[in-house]
């Protein structure tokens, strides 16, 4: 069966779109020829910085013939019907179609519609324009000789004709081959633009400038080889890894491994060249932290440290170039260094400014004043410039200032839950945004809370408040590390309740696939925290405080009340319980039993949801479910019929030894379950409730229910009422499946 080879080859892709952009082109090339009638065995997407590669094996050679009945009017229909039968079906008379009979209906029209096949040749020539014309860039532009009306260029007008070709940067040649996988393949010459599909392509525009002449993928694939592009973009990656770990080795070194990174420049070289540059010792005074991202962000380089081992850095980092120079590379590794070390003079300025006096303390008094802070340090400097300068934090939300306030406050209250230090918990609220105002957050903001650490230990404060301000923003997704102590966790509490109540309140929830404040993650870092370090916390009581100071802010304007803020909060804290407790392998249903609207100490929900799970695939937990849901969907459907069932049961109806006997034991089991509950021992309230299985095994069996007389009828029911209200302490078994 043919194969098909596709490249589009254009100007330099961004690195951060290419490997979505080459599924992106998988998907939409295999789609359109599935839908035309083709199939294929196989198809592997290729990449590089300039061009998208699609190679699909075993592709059909020819669409089927298809055959269609088309079901018409009756004959006796009126013109009008029939008229737009015959325009629908293709027909040009009403002779072309064949009459039906129907012995219900009568005589009606079919119309047999007959597609013969095509060739696959002609199925891509036809596919091909659109997909290119309409490929989903995130960006693109406009470019060609459609995009450019003549004389525009000196007329001093854009062209922006609705033909002219949008891509994500110029689009200079297209290969597109067909044909079996020994045999000559021959090239379908579709046209966008002024460029025809051919078999020629170009390999590295520095190393081989010359056209490359194409048969199929295989040639394809090693003559780009020999002129310095290696098309696998993960084979790119894990050449580029082995060969800096080797270069840092033989240097005495480690490399300091960065995924995202590694991804990012293996889509920046088609020819990797791994090479070692150095800045001066000196810059190791800045944090580690600084000179990777400075490096990094900048330069997109690596950086590494000693063997030795520890968080120190070396002053060489590595580099990879796309371009396998003359001289060894030195003259790369010199310029690159040249570039990190002006990048490296920066951030120690900022360094060293961000431990300096501010020049306006004068104006910083009253702000100083309002949260206890000591303008003798400059971290508490930063802090009252953050609110003397009144930074929004949103609109209806107010100023960073009042929301720090705010974090404060609630803090304070949650110390009392947590155990943290009161003193401690105060002077952490007070800082933790404080390093906003400092020029290295201000250059990478994702150093937000780490450099708030550093510059709180460099002025002496407690080390359990530097690492606070820090883990404040913790955990910052589902795999990051929880806050390091009970302060730490206070404070992380205090930041996400009051950003998620804050949004809540005027509204600004999260919809489908948007959320742009992260509030999913603020509600899934609130459970972690709680779970995994064991807090319990009435939410409903602490959401309700936290909202308080936001409806002080005159700014404040919403329709939404504070107790359907607060509920649907409340819910939506529910839903990432699920999600966390599902990803820790816990089924639904069992969650589901578990978790009632108004729980909100979810560490206990969590506590029953194990002892549940636990307890359900025990020989008892299967005898405790089976009882309980037989008499629970008998009750459900009696109370659905409308069959009355008594308020309560009463002893002096109870006529057969099974029903006094499954009484006792509703009430023994009752109680003890209670008093389990009570001391949160779900386990043994569950081991209390599975000796119901007996006494209603033995009820089912020697009683009927639905006795002819009411009252006993209703009296029986009761007895069921009573085993669903006694198993409702543990949990909502009508929901377990099994």
């Amino acid at each position: 069966m043919p194969d098909l080879l596709l490249e589009l080859r254009s100007e330099e892709i961004p690195a951060r779109m290419q490997r979505k952009a080459a599924g992106d082109l998988k998907k939409l090339v295999t789609d359109a020829l599935v839908e035309a009638g083709l199939t294929y065995e196989g198809a592997r997407e290729y990449w590089t910085p300039r061009r998208l590669t699609l190679d699909i094996r075993g592709l059909t050679a020819r669409s089927a013939d298809q055959r269609e009945e088309r079901k018409g009017p009756r004959t006796d229909a009126p013109e009008g019907a029939i008229a737009g039968f015959l325009r629908g079906a293709g027909l040009s008379s009403i002779s072309e179609a064949q009459v039906v009979n129907d012995p219900k209906k009568g005589d009606f029209y079919v119309a047999v519609i007959s597609k013969p096949g095509r060739p696959a040749e002609e199925i891509i020539a036809d596919v091909m324009p659109g997909i290119i014309r309409n490929f989903p860039w995130p960006k693109s532009m406009r470019w060609g000789a459609a995009s450019m009306p003549k004389g525009a260029r000196f007329a001093g007008i854009d062209g922006k004709g609705p033909e002219s070709l949008r891509w994500v940067r110029p689009l200079q040649s297209i290969v597109c081959l067909f044909g079996p996988e020994h045999d000559e393949t021959q090239v379908i010459p579709f046209e966008i633009d002024g460029l025809v599909a051919s078999n020629i392509t170009y390999g590295h525009r520095f190393h081989a400038p010359d056209a490359i002449t194409v048969r199929r993928f295989d040639d394809y694939v090693a003559s780009l080889e020999k002129a310095k592009v290696m098309l696998d973009a993960d084979r790119r990656k894990d050449v580029i890894l082995h060969d800096a770990r080797d270069l840092a080795f033989a240097n005495g070194l480690d490399l300091v491994e960065d995924e995202g990174l590694l991804e990012e420049v293996s889509g920046l070289v088609e020819w990797p060249h791994v090479l070692m540059g150095e800045f001066e010792e000196d810059y190791l005074e800045i944090p580690s932290e600084i000179i990777r991202l400075t490096i990094k962000t900048n330069q997109k380089c690596f950086v590494t440290r000693p063997q030795a081992g520890g968080e120190g850095l070396s002053n060489r980092f590595i580099l990879i170039s796309n371009i396998e120079a003359k001289d060894g590379g030195k003259e790369i590794m010199h310029g690159n260094g040249k570039v990190v070390r002006a990048r490296l003079s920066d951030a120690k300025h900022f360094w060293t400014r961000d431990q300096g006096d501010m020049p306006d303390l004068d104006t910083l008094k009253e702000s100083a004043a309002k949260f206890d802070l000591d303008l003798k340090k400059p971290l508490d400097q930063r802090m009252a410039k953050l609110d003397a300068l009144n930074v929004t934090f949103h609109a209806k939300l107010g100023t960073q200032g009042e929301r720090v306030a705010r974090i404060r406050a609630l803090a304070k209250e949650l110390a009392k839950v947590t155990g943290a230090d009161p003193a401690l918990v105060d002077r952490a609220a007070v800082l933790a945004k404080a390093d906003l105002r400092t020029e290295a957050v201000g250059e990478f903001p994702e150093l937000q809370g780490l450099m708030g650490r550093k510059y709180a230990m460099l002025q002496g404060e407690d080390a359990s408040i530097a690492a606070a301000i820090e883990d404040h923003w913790k955990p910052n997704g589902p795999s990051d590390r929880l806050p390091e102590d009970k302060l730490g966790l206070t404070i992380a509490l205090a930041d996400k309740l009051d950003t998620l109540v804050g949004f809540w309140a005027i509204d600004e929830k999260p919809t489908g696939s948007k959320d742009p404040y992260a509030l999913r993650r603020a509600a899934l870092g609130v459970v972690r925290i709680l779970l995994e370090r064991k807090v319990r916390l009435p939410l409903n009581t602490v959401l309700r405080t936290a909202i308080l100071p936001i409806e002080d802010i005159k700014r404040f304007v919403t329709d939404v009340s504070k107790d359907v803020a607060i509920t649907d909060l409340l819910t939506f804290f529910h839903d990432r319980l699920k999600v966390y407790l599902r990803d820790q392998g816990a089924r639904h249903d069992l969650i589901d039993a578990v978790l009632t609207p108004d729980a909100d100490d979810l560490l206990l929900v969590a506590r029953r949801v194990e002892a549940l799970t636990a307890f359900i695939t025990s020989e008892d937990g299967k005898n405790l479910l089976a009882g309980t849901k037989r008499a629970v969907q008998l009750l459900a459907a009696e109370e659905k019929k409308g069959t009355v069932v008594a308020d309560g049961v009463s002893e002096e109806l109870l006529r057969l030894d099974a029903e006094k006997a499954l009484w006792a034991a509703i009430v023994v089991a009752s109680k003890e379950a209670s008093d389990a509950v009570a001391k949160e021992d779900f386990r043994s309230a569950m081991e209390a409730l599975s000796k119901l299985r007996a006494p209603v095994d033995e009820f089912f069996e020697d009683v009927l229910v639905n006795d002819e007389d009411t009252a006993i009828r209703a009296n029986r029911l009761a007895l069921l009422k009573a085993i669903r209200e006694a198993t409702a302490t543990v949990a909502d078994f009508s929901k377990i499946s099994g």
